[in-house]
């Protein structure tokens, strides 16, 4: 289990493969996920990426908070809700 970062200030036009592919750029990401709206399915704007290492995480906190993705500067900082929305997920589909 990595370490959970929340993502704010997202373009509705992102997917879950953009917040990864601009996370990947600086280390290794386990899941990234961009919470719908559990009716409609559209971007609620924010999401949570987990990184795979604890130093991943810590450098990309530096430097993906206030830089711009799809025309929006990113408001990144450390999850800090114990509720795990991968798994809620994963809990889903079986």
């Amino acid at each position: 289990m990595g370490i959970r970062l929340f993502v704010g200030n997202l373009s509705f036009s992102l997917g879950d493969g953009d917040l990864r592919e601009a996370f990947a750029e600086i280390g290794g990401v386990d899941r990234a996920e961009i919470v719908r709206d559990r009716f409609d399915g559209r971007s609620r704007g924010f999401g949570f990426v987990e990184m795979k290492t604890e130093d991943d995480a810590a450098v990309a906190l530096r430097a993906m908070n206030g830089k711009e993705l799809a025309g929006r500067p990113l408001r990144v900082e450390a999850a800090t809700s114990q509720r795990r929305p991968f798994d809620r997920n994963a809990a889903r589909a079986q």
